[in-house]
């Protein structure tokens, strides 16, 4: 059911605790934790606590936990003093989401070319 953990789910299990992670941000409804391979200087993921499988899912289910995570995100940016930053939601196998549970990943800290692949 959307919203609800999932047992098999990693980023489930980090934002229960049972999953390390090097945790920069905390709220209410999300968690940012830094990226275990990262791609960037600066390559952090924010998600949301509760479990949507991917960004279109989160949007239709809970617009304003959508807007939380966007707003988080704004703020990894500028804790980490990024001037420039990329925000991408990977959604389905096909654009290498291989995590089912929504998150977005916060890349700065170098030029980012366009189109990135």
């Amino acid at each position: 059911m959307p919203g609800e953990p999932q047992d098999d789910c990693l980023f489930c299990k980090i934002v229960e605790g049972h999953v390390p992670a090097t945790i920069v941000r905390e709220t209410p409804t999300t968690v940012a934790f830094r990226d275990i391979n990262p791609q960037a200087p600066t390559h952090v993921l924010v998600i949301p606590k509760a479990h949507y499988a991917n960004a279109a899912v989160l949007a239709a289910a809970d617009p304003a936990l959508a807007a939380d995570l966007l707003r988080e995100a704004q703020e990894v940016a500028d804790e980490d003093k990024l001037e420039s930053y990329r925000v991408v939601f990977n959604t389905g196998t096909g654009a290498g989401q291989t995590v089912f549970h929504v998150h977005a990943h916060i890349l700065g800290g170098r030029g980012l070319q366009w189109p990135p692949g």
